[in-house]
């Protein structure tokens, strides 16, 4: 890991930084191809570029001005780097963070590299210093890491919530709007379930919790999973179980559905 002098990372934004366009067509356009394939991560990107305006640069004067987020930019340290290592997060005893992370990315089929490929949809901002890059990139590589400490899965109703989560603690009006979309279509999809408690709840749990982005993930994979919840303030998805199962299993019906009518 790499050391710089925290001088060299002041958390300065460039005064005169144009304000970033609102694209709703863009937005709407992303949002239409993400109901077709909820697959498509890359559209989701494209949806928060197109509607988050100015928040990432609010969301990183909040990170570098804490005492965390200006030793992690110090530092430039690279947590895809670490989650990449699965040899070693395979080692950790069970029930760590760390432990039960590479289980969950195991069992899905996931790599910690998913979402960098992803984001590739959405051109950089060529403006953006390193130490900006190093925080956005962080928010980013964490995504998964918020799945496993909140409780939500990766299934329709768990990402939605977990959005939810996600917009309390950045109040990022794509993510936002992706919540607000998504609930549309899965209440009207499972009209006799109030999934509005679950996004409720999301929210709620988001509010309440730490700021995660200045979280060291670091120090925290040797951690109990359950000690870190705890230290982070995040309470039990109690409403998202209750109806887990059901949305699940209906989610399984609708896509072989799908791939019925593709195949016929």
């Amino acid at each position: 890991m790499t050391t710089a002098s925290p001088a060299d990372f002041n958390g300065s934004v460039p005064a005169k930084r144009r304000r970033k366009r609102i694209e709703p067509l863009k937005a709407i356009r992303a949002i239409r191809a993400l109901i077709a394939d909820k697959e498509d991560t890359g559209q989701v990107f494209k949806i928060i570029d197109a509607l988050s305006g100015n928040v990432s640069d609010r969301q990183f004067k909040r990170f570098i001005a804490t005492e965390m987020g200006h030793r992690i930019v110090a530092e430039k340290r690279d947590l895809i780097a670490v989650l990449n290592d699965r040899e070693r997060l395979s080692r950790l005893p069970a029930g760590t963070l760390g432990r039960t992370y590479y289980e969950f990315m195991a069992e899905e089929n996931l790599t910690a590299d998913g979402l960098v490929e992803a984001s590739r949809e959405v051109p950089l901002r060529d403006e953006r210093s390193e130490a900006e890059r190093i925080f956005g990139d962080r928010l980013r590589d964490a995504h998964d890491l918020w799945h496993v400490t909140t409780g939500y899965g990766r299934d329709g109703l768990g990402e939605l919530a977990l959005l939810s989560f996600t917009y309390a603690q950045t109040r990022n009006r794509g993510i936002g709007f992706i919540v607000l979309v998504g609930l549309r279509v899965s209440t009207k999809r499972n009209p006799d379930l109030k999934l509005g408690r679950v996004v409720r709840e999301g929210f709620r749990h988001g509010k309440q919790a730490k700021w995660l982005p200045e979280t060291d993930w670091e120090a925290m994979l040797e951690k109990p999973i359950n000690e870190v919840r705890a230290l982070l303030g995040i309470a039990p998805p109690a409403a998202y179980r209750a109806v887990e199962p059901i949305t699940s299993e209906r989610e399984r019906a609708f896509a072989e559905r799908q791939a019925l009518k593709k195949a016929a």
